[in-house]
């Protein structure tokens, strides 16, 4: 993919600041006008938008899109680095755009306050040359994925968790795609988001500038991208791998006889449900039958007349940062072999961080025998916003 200059050559202010640029072969004079001439949507502007868009700007590319419609949070500033302390609470797009003219007034900003859907993702990405998915979870990748297919538009591929990060470039021209790679989603709630699972604050500064890497070289027609490859590192061990990928003749979206020839309800593919209002869950993992959930007030109301058994399924560390008062800690993944610590229990609630993963947790329970088990709507965010807001939220 390559991005025809415009006629203008650089102004001597754009020449002194790309003159790193411009004083290397395979970037040069021709490459720059390129990145000024090229346009990047980043569906994103969090921890891999971050670096992505801060590098793309600081390398001349001439327009650069922001898709997101979050608010900066301060669990958000160990990894987003295009945010700080002072933007607590602002819109992330307006954040990210003023950090982004920060680096570079030269580079136009232009700020989608949206979901991504569907309905607007063609509208969208196809004003773009260069597609970057810095998103986090699976609906939104499969989105991202066919629409740039569709569309013939490349995507620098991000994805991050706790200490792995992985890099590719899928719908480039005779390249796979990233159905290629994953033909199906995996289960619903089977992979932790970061915000259950964590993610190294540096991590995605590294997978990020390798995607800002890729577009810059999608932009100037230099190097070998990411196409056919896909990059796995383990930064708990300092390695990278590198894995072949095929195109599948068969894939739905890019495949010989493709069937996907638009695009469909990628939360019904997934097995998203929608969010249940108030639930803390946002659309992900397993909803709870209103019978088997209990409120936090009324969690309070039953602790302050003298107690109900109170089981946390989160994992230690997490309940080292805050807990409900006597609550008792189980993490999921050892509830399995440890049922015969709640023999003889009746009505318990039980909670995690949000709601997904006791909603597994009452399932399997109610499975095993205990019928009085029930989901905490909301889990311990909720907890503390609407009982004890004295306690940390993570």
């Amino acid at each position: 993919m390559t991005v025809a200059a415009p006629a203008p050559a650089l102004s001597n202010q754009e020449v002194a600041r790309y003159s790193r640029h411009l004083i290397m072969p395979e970037v040069g004079m021709d490459g720059q006008l390129k990145l000024k001439a090229a346009s990047v949507l980043c569906i994103g502007a969090g921890g891999l938008g971050s670096p992505v868009a801060m590098y793309l700007a600081a390398a001349g590319v001439g327009r650069i899109g922001l898709v997101d419609f979050d608010v900066v949070d301060y669990s958000n500033l160990q990894r987003q680095i295009i945010h700080g302390t002072p933007d607590v609470g602002r819109r992330k797009l307006d954040s990210a755009r003023d950090s982004l003219h920060a680096i570079n007034p030269e580079v136009e900003v232009e700020t989608h306050e949206v979901a991504l859907s569907s309905a607007n993702a063609l509208d969208l990405l196809g004003g773009y040359d260069v597609i970057v998915d810095g998103t986090d979870n699976f609906p939104t990748r499969y989105l991202v994925n066919d629409a740039c297919v569709l569309l013939g538009r490349p995507n620098a591929y991000g994805s991050i968790f706790r200490f792995e990060g992985q890099a590719s470039v899928f719908g480039a021209k005779d390249g796979p795609c990233y159905r290629c790679l994953y033909p199906e989603p995996p289960p619903p709630g089977l992979v932790p988001s970061c915000a259950e699972g964590g993610v190294l604050g540096i991590l995605p500064g590294v997978v990020g500038t390798i995607q800002a890497t890729e577009a810059v070289k999608l932009i100037i027609g230099r190097g070998e991208p990411l196409i056919g490859r896909f990059l796995v590192y383990d930064a708990l061990r300092m390695r990278f791998r590198e894995l072949k990928l095929r195109k599948d003749p068969d894939c739905p979206v890019c495949g010989d006889r493709p069937t996907v020839t638009e695009l469909i309800d990628y939360e019904q593919f997934c097995g998203v449900a929608p969010a249940a209002p108030d639930t803390g869950t946002a659309g992900a993992g397993p909803a709870a039958d209103a019978g088997d959930e209990a409120t936090v007030e009324e969690l309070k109301s039953r602790l302050d007349a003298g107690g109900v058994f109170v089981l946390d399924v989160r994992e230690p560390q997490e309940f080292q940062i805050c807990r409900i008062p006597g609550s008792t800690l189980i993490p999921l993944g050892e509830l399995p072999k440890r049922l015969g610590e709640l023999e003889g229990r009746g009505e318990m609630i039980v909670h995690c961080k949000s709601g997904v993963r006791s909603a597994k947790a009452v399932k399997l329970l109610r499975e095993a025998g205990f019928d009085g088990a029930r989901n905490l709507r909301g889990g311990i965010l909720r907890w503390i916003d609407a009982v004890d807001p004295s306690l940390p939220k993570y």
